[in-house]
């Protein structure tokens, strides 16, 4: 396990170790140069998996090699400091019979030989003696990814797990990556973690690849809320379709959000009206003023801060809350706040066609907003080519009329169903969103 100071890889091992350990096989830790060992257990002490229980019971136990390397190095004026190490280990290996072995840092031999072949017969007698008893071992080591394929460990390791710390823009994120996992499938690519009392909590990247089983496709529609809007669709959306929503501020976006989850809560559709724009109490007040209130059954709110959001947390957030709450309808407001959480145009696309896909399949109605820069004659519709995605695009606009701006409603698409794709004048009342005639926009 690799990784630069601070990124929690003796966290990491600890937590694993408390975890897996057992009586009949308990982990063995083993400190060397980088930490002394009351600074692992007084720090690991705070950490919430830490049981002073097993360590009482002798399920976790702890041991420091460092007075070993220190005493003449691994290849200093003799030889014995090496043969001493290993026979510490071995001496615990017979003794404990432990299920795990975490050598933290695996670096410090590298400070302590005399050479790099010394450094290697070592390395093969240690390896030896671990696959000989079965012994699952970690090995830390503060490397950056770039030292790590360098070192004889990378090369002899099953597995590498690298833990690292970005900057973004002024924001910190964590990502864990598998470099290398003998024998075994692992999901590429970059993942998300945090680190709190309860150790690492991890959240695997979203990047579904196409699944080419067959699933049941609906033939309901789902009725939008606004009646006029459902016969310029053809009689609503298709349900486990996804909707683009996009305007510029102020145009109506999220009533229109507003009026699908609560049309679906009226139908016996329970729906989940995501949010970053508001807090639940902002949200309350917004509803109210409509005659809806969000503690109606079936209406669920998710309400999140952009600030240090992690796209993937976020997301498994909303999985889990469609699956406790059988939700069938989703609404996300806004897309332009998870383009930006997301960082990577690429990491974001994949990302959306994974959201997509899933829905669709659990047959999730899915509406996304977006909002545009432009108040007039829209040129494009997202910045990250998301439209394509969606089944639906419906477009809210701001129009000149006169000496005031009318606000105005298109279908621009709808997949296998026929629309109109005309303008619609529409005004904001207190029953929400009511359309009016069709309306001629200057191009």
């Amino acid at each position: 396990m690799i990784g630069v100071p601070g990124s929690g890889k003796t966290i990491l091992s600890q937590q694993y170790a408390f975890h897996n350990a057992t009586v009949e096989h308990p982990a063995l830790y083993l400190s060397t140069v980088t930490e002394p060992m009351d600074k692992i257990i007084r720090y690991g002490q705070s950490l919430d998996f830490f049981d002073t229980a097993a360590i009482r019971a002798r399920r976790v136990i702890y041991e420091d090699l460092g007075d070993l390397l220190t005493k003449g190095g691994l290849g200093g004026d003799n030889h014995e400091v090496l043969g001493e190490i290993l026979e510490a280990i071995d001496r615990f290996l017979k003794e404990l019979r432990p299920g795990m072995v975490v050598i933290d840092s695996f670096k410090g031999f590298h400070a302590f030989a005399k050479s790099e072949n010394e450094f290697r017969l070592f390395l093969h007698g240690l390896i030896q003696r671990l696959t000989a008893t079965a012994t699952t071992s970690i090995w830390n080591a503060p490397y950056t990814r770039e030292q790590a394929q360098d070192v004889a460990e990378f090369a002899a390791a099953d597995g590498v797990i690298s833990l690292e710390i970005q900057r973004r823009e002024g924001r910190e994120l964590r990502v864990l990556q598998v470099l290398k996992l003998r024998g075994s499938g692992f999901l590429s690519g970059e993942h998300a973690y945090r680190i709190s009392t309860a150790g690492l909590d991890v959240f695997p990247r979203l990047a579904d690849d196409q699944d080419f089983s067959s699933y049941e496709l609906s033939t309901s529609r789902a009725a939008t809320g606004v009646p006029a809007l459902d016969k310029m669709l053809g009689d609503g959306y298709w349900e486990g379709s996804s909707t683009l929503i996009c305007g510029p501020s102020g145009v109506g976006k999220t009533l229109m959000g507003l009026h699908f989850i609560f049309q679906g809560a009226r139908t016996g559709q329970p729906g989940i009206h995501a949010t970053f724009q508001e807090t639940e109490n902002q949200l309350a007040r917004i509803v109210k003023g409509f005659g809806w209130s969000i503690e109606d059954e079936g209406v669920h709110v998710l309400s999140r801060s952009v600030v240090d959001m992690y796209i993937d947390q976020w997301v498994y957030e909303l999985l889990d809350l469609i699956e406790k709450t059988g939700s069938k309808r989703v609404v996300i407001d806004s897309l332009v706040d998870l383009m930006v959480t997301a960082g990577d145009p690429l990491r974001f696309r994949e990302w959306m066609y994974s959201l997509v896909q899933r829905c669709a399949r659990r047959g999730i109605s899915l509406m996304m907003i977006v909002e545009v820069p432009e108040l007039f004659q829209l040129r494009k519709i997202s910045e990250q080519g998301v439209s394509h995605l969606a089944d639906n695009v419906v477009l809210l606009q701001y129009v000149p009329d006169g000496s005031r701006l009318a606000r105005a409603i298109t279908v621009l698409k709808t997949r296998a169903a026929i629309h109109e794709p005309v303008a619609h004048r529409y005004e904001i009342t207190a029953s929400g969103l009511v359309l009016g005639d069709e309306i001629a926009i200057e191009r």
